[in-house]
C-alpha cells in the first residue's frame, strides 16, 4: 500500500448502470490508499461521494477533456485541474490514440480503457473494468462490499413513499419495469405474476418506481397487475437509493435502477434478456439474475 494517499482523477462519464458496475474497482482503489475524485455526470458524482466511495466529484461536461482530441494546446487551466492528480483512470476515449498520448503527456501515470469487454471476453463489466487496474496492483476483490447509503437519503425516500400513498407498516417490495431500451425490458405478463406471487406470499406492499422514460412499461404493467400497487414517480437519484435501502425486496428489468437496488444490497432478482445476462450480471451478491424470454418477447 502507498506511504501516502494517492490523488486519482476517475473519467467515467457512462450512465447509471455503467457506472455503478465500476463499483467493485473503485472500492479496490479506494482499499489501495486511492483519494479519488469522479468526472462524470454530476447525479452520479451526487451518488459516489455521498456514499464515500470517492472523495469527491466533478462534471465531466464542464471538466474539458474535448481538448485533448486535438493538437492545439490545452489551456492552463486544463492543464492545472489534470496536473493536480498522480493518477488517472479514464473509461472513455480509449479509441482515440491522441487523446490517450495527450493526457498521459500531462498526467504519465494514466489508464486509459474500454468501459465495456471486447465481445469475445469471458469477463463480465465489472471484472473487465477491475482488470483494467491490474498495472496498479489491483485485483478482483474477495469482498465486495454494498453502497452506502446516507441516513438523509433514506429519511427523504419515507417522505416521498408515503407521498404516494404507501403504507411503511409493510414491507416493501419495489419494482421497475422500465430499461433503456425497450427489447430489454421483461415481458409484461410475466413480470405482473412475479409481483403477484411474491406479493401473496411475502405480504408486500408493491411500489412501482418511475422514472422519466418508464411511463409506457408502468402502465402496462399496472395494467396486467392483479394486485394494487402504487406509484414512485420520479424521485431524485438520492431518494430512489434511499427507497431500495428501505426495501425488503426489488425486481426489476436490466436497468440501472435494478444495478442501483444491487449496489445497495437490497434483496434483488434482475430479469435479463439472454443478450445481455453474462455481460451485465451484476457484482453484488445480494442479487439474483435471471435469463428471461428473447429479443422481441413481449408476452
Amino acid at each position: 500500500m502507498p506511504a501516502l494517499p494517492l490523488e486519482t482523477l476517475v473519467v467515467h462519464p457512462g450512465a447509471l448502470g455503467d457506472v455503478l458496475q465500476a463499483v467493485p474497482a473503485l472500492g479496490a482503489l479506494g482499499r489501495l490508499g486511492h483519494r479519488l475524485t469522479f468526472a462524470g455526470q454530476p447525479r452520479l458524482g451526487e451518488l459516489l461521494e455521498g456514499s464515500g466511495l470517492v472523495l469527491a466529484a466533478t462534471s465531466f461536461d464542464t471538466f474539458g477533456f474535448e481538448a485533448l482530441f486535438v493538437e492545439n494546446p490545452p489551456s492552463e487551466r486544463l492543464v492545472s485541474r489534470l496536473q493536480r492528480f498522480q493518477r488517472v483512470v479514464s473509461w472513455f476515449g480509449s479509441k482515440e490514440d491522441t487523446y490517450r498520448k495527450r493526457l498521459g503527456a500531462l498526467v504519465p501515470e494514466s489508464i486509459v480503457a474500454r468501459p465495456v469487454p471486447d465481445p469475445d471476453s469471458p469477463l463480465t463489466v465489472w471484472e473487465h473494468l477491475v482488470d483494467t487496474l491490474s498495472p496498479w496492483g489491483v485485483t478482483v476483490p474477495t469482498e465486495l462490499p454494498h453502497l452506502p447509503t446516507a441516513e438523509r437519503w433514506r429519511i427523504a425516500a419515507q417522505t416521498a413513499l408515503m407521498a404516494a400513498g404507501a403504507d411503511l407498516e409493510r414491507p416493501l417490495l419495489v419494482a421497475h419495469p422500465g430499461a433503456g431500451a425497450a427489447w430489454k425490458e421483461a415481458p409484461t405478463a410475466r413480470f405482473a405474476r412475479a409481483l403477484e406471487s411474491m406479493a401473496a406470499h411475502g405480504g408486500f406492499e408493491i411500489v412501482l418506481h418511475q422514472g422519466p422514460a418508464d411511463g409506457r412499461a408502468v402502465e402496462a404493467l399496472l395494467t396486467a397487475l392483479a394486485v394494487p400497487a402504487v406509484r414512485l414517480v420520479e424521485p431524485s437519484l438520492t431518494e430512489l437509493a434511499g427507497a431500495l435501502a428501505l426495501a425488503a425486496a426489488y425486481i426489476g428489468s436490466d436497468s440501472g435502477v435494478s444495478h442501483l437496488a444491487a449496489s445497495v444490497g437490497t434483496p434483488s432478482v434482475i430479469l435479463y434478456p439472454p443478450e445481455t445476462l453474462r455481460r451485465w450480471a451484476p457484482w453484488s451478491s445480494s442479487a439474483v439474475p435471471l435469463g428471461v424470454g428473447a429479443k422481441g418477447d413481449r408476452a
